[in-house]
């Protein structure tokens, strides 16, 4: 196997050995009979990445970021190029941004999010969780990668 290439089946046996009933998030799992860590430490260690807090902070910028409801305008401000915006749902709220609408380096980001941060098979818009994590990008947050890319593996599971 070259460097950099995956192997699918130990991947796939690292997803069926992840279900477990009694364990709603877990954080490690047994793969050809070698434990695999996935918390939040182990991950950010694995990456070399630090966390990193401002001073007196107890989060990272993006994490206090996502918590709060976030202005809509704020996000097409710099997500989108001018006089796009969000796809509205039928109650009028914001739902998704388009692809097409998006700027080149929130396109950019939205592809990086999509194969590697949160994977998934839907790229052709940005509901508002993936568009805050681009504008989190966008923006140069501090980020916990070890919590989003576990939290991420957890939900897949």
């Amino acid at each position: 196997m070259t460097e950099g290439s995956i192997d699918v089946a130990i991947m796939k046996e690292f997803y069926q050995n992840l279900y477990v009933l009694d364990d709603k998030f877990p954080k490690k799992v047994r793969v050809r009979g070698h434990l695999i860590k996935f918390d939040v430490d182990s991950l950010n260690t694995f990456l070399e990445i630090p966390v990193v807090m401002e001073q007196g902070e107890s989060l990272p910028s993006y994490s206090k970021f996502v918590r709060l409801r976030p202005n809509p305008q704020g996000l097409v401000a710099r997500l989108c190029i001018p006089g796009r915006g969000f796809v509205l749902n039928v109650k009028g709220l914001p739902w998704k941004l388009l692809r097409k609408d998006l700027t080149t380096l929130a396109q950019t980001w939205s592809v990086l999010s999509h194969s590697n941060l949160a994977p998934t098979s839907h790229t052709f818009d940005l509901n508002l969780d993936r568009a805050k994590l681009v504008y989190g990008l966008v923006m140069k947050m501090n980020m916990n990668l070890g919590s989003l890319i576990s939290g991420q593996i957890s939900l897949i599971a």
